[in-house]
């Protein structure tokens, strides 16, 4: 069994991935292979976090992300408490950073926020002690997706360099795509982004500088895009998009930017086919791919629980891992 030895103080939040090195990445990777061995017990409880305090603060529904925090917390034995803006103070006009300091004062020890406005999650860390974690900040950072992706990538091709990776849809709103970009630079993979122009201006790149690790370029051609592509990561369409005119027609863009069969057919043998959820099936993606062996969807799902348990675990414990052992509680 694996667990981790403290060897160096780790970061105190997790806001994006813009500031991860690739040990960084590793850790969790390694932390999390810890944790998916836990998930897989007949009894899936460990003390690790007991008498910990971790508050979910959501501003904007939410499924997955929420979901998985809370089974992340409560299998290292952490006490989860949620709070939502419409049941709480917030909807009394409560600042952002008031609510912070509110929750800090009753024993947080971490809080997991997502926020409809970039920067929320900056804002917060700036104001409290207690550890934050971005799940999502308007179209900033989306880091705890990004690392599950970048897990489930490593689980099925057994590494994260010299992929080519390819995302398509909404890149220009999408938080996903933004640490997703981070993260797979980081690691040396080669990144093609592709949608339709209003949703990806050439200039979205220059944000990136990468100092010769991976490359990010630019393909409106999906077909192009896709050819030998190792992963290809759909991103979900928001359906204002087309209301606010960045779209012609729902049908125009399933036409020339989803992801069917036979694009499909334009990857690589055993080609990787992701989506951050919820999926417009029949928009990004054609329906019968949802299910198709190609098809990582609901592993990503799976492996975000184990994910957000390592990073929880290594925030608390202020470390990066190492061999050791999580034992049964």
């Amino acid at each position: 069994m694996t667990t981790i030895t403290p060897t160096s103080k780790w970061h105190k939040n997790i806001l994006d991935l813009d500031n991860f090195t690739r040990a960084d990445i590793d850790s969790v990777m390694q932390t999390t292979d810890a944790m998916k061995e836990i998930m897989q017990r007949d009894i899936r409880k460990v003390p690790a976090l007991r008498g910990k305090t971790i508050i979910t603060l959501f501003y904007e529904a939410s499924t997955r992300t929420r979901v998985s925090f809370e089974q992340a917390g409560k299998i290292l034995s952490a006490d989860v408490i949620n709070v939502t803006a419409q049941s709480s103070s917030i909807s009394k006009g409560e600042s952002l950073i008031d609510t912070g300091k509110t929750l800090q004062a009753t024993g947080a020890d971490i809080i997991v926020i997502r926020h409809p406005s970039s920067g929320a999650a900056y804002l917060l860390a700036q104001n409290v002690n207690c550890n934050v974690i971005n799940a999502g900040d308007g179209w900033h950072a989306h880091p705890s997706q990004a690392l599950l992706d970048l897990y489930t990538i490593r689980e099925k091709l057994k590494r994260l360099d010299n992929l080519k990776v390819t995302l398509v849809g909404d890149v220009l709103h999408s938080r996903v795509a933004r640490s997703n970009i981070w993260g797979l630079l980081n690691v040396g993979a080669e990144i093609v982004l592709c949608a339709p122009p209003t949703l990806l201006p050439k200039i979205f790149i220059e944000a990136y500088p990468h100092n010769g690790k991976g490359s990010l370029t630019i393909e409106y051609d999906v077909n192009k895009a896709v050819k030998d592509a190792d992963v290809i990561m759909a991103l979900r369409l928001q359906t204002e998009r087309q209301q606010s005119g960045l779209l012609p027609s729902l049908g125009e863009y399933s036409e020339r930017w989803q992801i069917t069969p036979k694009r499909l057919e334009l990857a690589k043998p055993g080609v990787m086919l992701m989506h951050p959820g919820p999926v417009n099936r029949g928009v990004e993606v054609s329906s019968e791919l949802v299910e198709h062996e190609s098809s990582v969807i609901e592993e990503q799902v799976k492996n975000g629980v184990a994910v957000r348990m390592a990073l929880l675990y290594m925030l608390l414990a202020g470390s990066k891992p190492n061999e050791t052992s999580l034992a049964h509680s």
